[in-house]
C-alpha cells in the first residue's frame, strides 16, 4: 500500500481519511442493496427533518422555507429517487461489441468507485449542494468526506448531525470549519474532489488537485447572460427572469446575471420587469423588506461586496430603474434594476451574485453574440425567442455550460441532462446519471478467447506474407 505522509494536516483529519480509505475494499466489493439502504436512510432523514433543514436555513440567511421545499430538498428527493430506480441498470456491466479487428473478443465497461472523496459545498445553497454530490458519491460506492460552508453555520451543523446519525463512520464524515480546514482537506490524496463555488477558488482547488492526480468536478459560475429577442414573450420572458434572478437575493450560481434585450422592446420590458419583481415578492400593502418571501444577504462581507458594486455603477453613470434601498444592519438588499451600464464598470466585470441585474439593449442579435462572446464562458445562457432561426443562431455561435430556452435555470432541476460549466464557468457534469458517473471509473473489461486470435495474425517475424497482408488491412480503413 502507498505510505501517506501527514504533511501539515490536523491529527483529526489524517486519521478520518485513513480509517475512510481503509474501507474502501469493503465498499468495493459490497453489494448495490447496501448503497440503496444509505440513500434510503438519507431520505427518511431528510423527511423527518423538512422543518429542521427549514429553520437552519432561515436562521442562516432568512431563506423562506418554500424555497428550501422548491429548489433545495425537491432536488435532493428528486435524485435519491432517480438514483434508486436506476442503480441497478448504472453498476451492471455494459456490453460493448467488438469491431472487425477485434473478432473473438468480449469486452465490457464495469463502473468502479474511485474511492474517497472530498465534496466541498457552498453556503448559497447550502443543503441541497452538498447533499447533492454526496447521493451521486454514495449511488457510486465511495466513501465521503464532507466540508459544509462555514458561512452557514446552522446548516453545516445540521449536516453533521445528519451524517452521524445516518452513516457508518468509516463512510461519510464531515468536517466544519473555514478555510484552514479546506486547506487541510486539500492536501491529502483524494481520489475524487467535487467543488462547488467561485472560478477563482476552483483554480485553487485544481492545482491541490493535481499535486495528488485526482479527478474534480469543478461546479463554478460566471456571467451567465439572459437574452431577450424582439419575438419573446415580454410577460413571461420579465415574470421568469424576474423570479431566477431573484429567489434566494440573487445568490443563484444559475441565476441571469445581466440582461440583452432588444432595443424595440427594451422599455417595456423594464417595465414588466419591475411590475414581476414586485408581484413576486410583496403581498398586500406590505414593502419588500416587510415581506416573508425575500431572503437576505449572506453576511456583511458579500453585503459590502454587493453595495460597492452597486455604488461604483453609480457612480460611473449608471441609472437606477428600480430599487436600491439596502439595510446592512438586516443585511436587506432591495432588487435592483440598472440601465446606462458601460464596460468599465466593476459590476460588469465580475459575477454579481446578487439582486442587482444590468439590462443592456442590441439593435441586432449579432451585437448580443459578440457580448456574450467577449466575456468568458457562462455557466448557463437564457435565450427568450419565438424564431427558431435566431435561437438556432445563438446556440451556434455561443459556448455555455447549458442552455435554457424561453425559461431560466429550471434546467438544474432536470436529473435527466448534465449539469455543469465549461471553461471558466466548470469542469465536469453531475446531476442524476452524469453524477453517479463522476464519482466512478469506467472501467473497461476485454476477455480474449484461447487459440487463435485475428491479431496473432499481425504478430512478429513481420515477413512478406504478414506485410501484404497488413497492406490489404489498411485499405480497409
Amino acid at each position: 500500500m502507498q505510505v501517506l505522509e501527514q504533511k501539515n494536516t490536523s491529527e483529526s483529519i489524517f486519521s478520518a481519511f485513513l480509517e475512510l480509505r481503509s474501507n474502501i475494499p469493503t465498499l468495493r466489493t459490497e453489494p448495490v442493496k447496501n448503497r440503496k439502504e444509505r440513500l434510503k436512510k438519507l431520505r427518511n432523514w431528510v423527511r423527518v427533518n423538512r422543518q429542521h433543514i427549514h429553520q437552519a436555513a432561515y436562521n442562516d440567511f432568512k431563506k423562506p422555507s418554500a424555497e428550501v421545499d422548491g429548489i433545495e430538498l425537491f432536488h435532493v428527493l428528486n435524485e435519491i429517487k432517480f438514483a434508486l430506480n436506476n442503480l441497478d441498470e448504472w453498476t451492471s456491466p455494459k456490453k460493448i461489441d467488438a469491431p472487425i479487428t477485434m473478432i473473438g473478443t468480449r469486452s465490457f465497461i464495469q463502473p468502479e468507485p474511485r474511492g474517497v472523496c472530498l465534496v466541498i459545498s457552498p453556503w448559497n445553497y447550502p443543503f441541497s449542494l452538498c447533499i447533492g454530490p454526496l447521493i451521486s458519491a454514495l449511488a457510486a460506492g465511495n466513501a465521503v468526506v464532507l466540508k459544509p460552508s462555514e458561512l452557514t453555520p446552522h446548516v453545516s451543523v445540521l449536516i453533521k448531525k445528519m451524517a452521524t446519525e445516518i452513516f457508518e463512520k468509516n463512510v461519510v464524515m464531515v468536517f466544519e470549519g473555514g478555510l484552514d480546514v479546506s486547506q487541510q482537506l486539500l492536501t491529502l490524496p483524494f481520489d475524487h474532489i467535487f467543488f462547488t463555488g467561485s472560478p477563482a477558488i476552483g483554480k485553487v482547488v485544481m492545482k491541490a488537485a493535481a499535486e495528488n492526480l485526482a479527478s474534480i468536478t469543478l461546479e463554478l459560475g460566471g456571467k451567465s447572460p439572459a437574452i431577450i429577442t424582439a419575438s419573446a414573450g415580454i410577460a413571461d420572458a420579465a415574470q421568469r427572469v424576474a423570479a431566477a434572478k431573484f429567489i434566494n437575493n440573487g445568490q443563484t450560481c444559475v441565476a441571469p446575471d445581466y440582461v440583452l434585450v432588444d432595443e424595440k422592446i427594451s422599455e417595456v420590458f423594464i417595465l414588466r420587469l419591475i411590475d414581476q419583481i414586485k408581484k413576486l415578492f410583496i403581498e398586500g400593502n406590505e414593502t419588500l423588506k416587510q415581506s416573508q418571501h425575500y431572503a437576505r444577504i449572506v453576511n456583511e462581507k458579500h453585503f459590502d461586496r454587493l453595495n460597492a458594486l452597486l455604488q461604483n455603477a453609480v457612480q460611473e453613470g449608471a441609472k437606477i430603474e428600480f430599487g436600491g434601498e439596502v439595510e446592512k444592519a438586516s443585511l436587506f438588499f432591495h432588487p435592483v434594476v440598472l440601465t446606462h451600464v458601460t464596460p468599465r464598470m466593476r459590476l460588469n466585470e465580475e459575477e454579481i451574485f446578487g439582486p442587482i441585474l444590468p439590462v443592456f439593449t442590441y439593435s441586432n442579435i449579432d451585437q448580443a453574440i459578440a457580448v456574450v462572446n467577449d466575456k468568458p464562458k457562462p455557466l448557463a445562457l437564457y435565450v427568450f425567442s419565438s424564431d427558431k432561426g435566431v435561437e438556432q443562431k445563438i446556440l451556434r455561435e455561443t459556448s455555455s455550460g447549458a442552455v435554457c430556452v424561453n425559461d431560466c435555470a429550471i434546467h438544474f432541476l432536470h436529473h435527466n441532462l448534465p449539469f455543469g460549466g465549461v471553461g471558466n464557468s466548470g469542469v465536469g457534469k453531475s446531476h442524476g446519471h452524469s453524477g453517479f458517473l463522476a464519482f466512478s471509473n469506467e472501467k473497461p473489461v476485454m476477455k480474449q478467447r484461447s487459440g487463435f486470435t485475428s491479431v496473432k495474425a499481425f504478430y512478429p517475424p513481420y515477413t512478406s506474407f504478414k506485410k501484404k497482408l497488413m497492406n490489404l488491412f489498411l485499405k480497409m480503413f
